[in-house]
């Protein structure tokens, strides 16, 4: 479905030039989000200068999914840049382009989040043999071996002691390749 686009230009003749640079600037603006509901730019012609060309002026509105808006407001000051159009829809749509990154990234959960890692409690030691099983809080019964304990803690472990772990599949099943110790004196 087409996203309606709506140009329009104030205190200026429409230019067809313009026109083709705006909707290129915007396609790739829709193909960078596909959710864009409307769009509507203003493209303001200078008043003429006698001594300098006047600065193009261009203004973005983007309608996205849940009333979520960007507007973007070029009007720069000093940047003789922006004398000609093309440079001011240019930069205006780069504006729109962050704006709707940032959106985008608050939107779909971009912020990172990290998991707890699992948790259980030894289940079983076998400590002449060197492994044990930790139940884990879904009640899976994990294997792990003395490597697998951090800082060489294997001797010190005891039956229903707390533990965070890695897991993995093993040959037979799940297993632990890495196993910390938590508690007042272990913290992760």
């Amino acid at each position: 479905m087409p996203v309606p686009l709506e140009i329009v230009f104030e205190t200026m003749d429409p230019s067809d030039a313009v026109r083709t640079r705006i909707e290129r600037e915007f396609g790739k603006l829709a193909r960078f989000h596909d959710r864009i509901t409307s769009c509507r730019v203003v493209i303001k012609a200078p008043k003429k200068s006698k001594r300098h060309g006047g600065l193009f002026e261009t203004r973005i509105h983007v309608s996205l999914p849940g009333g979520r808006e960007i507007n973007v407001h070029k009007n720069p000051s000093a940047d003789h840049a922006h004398e000609n159009a093309y440079v001011a829809i240019r930069d205006a749509f780069a504006a729109a382009r962050r704006q709707l990154q940032e959106t985008t990234a608050k939107l779909g959960g971009a912020v990172k989040r990290h998991e707890t890692p699992p948790h259980g409690k030894i289940a079983r030691l076998f400590n002449q043999e060197g492994y044990g099983f930790i139940e884990s809080s879904d009640s899976r019964e994990i294997y792990f071996h003395r490597n697998s304990v951090l800082d060489a803690e294997f001797d010190t472990l005891s039956v229903g002691q707390d533990v965070r772990f890695a897991e993995t599949m093993g040959n037979k099943g799940p297993q632990a390749s890495t196993v910390h110790l938590i508690g007042k004196h272990h913290l992760v």
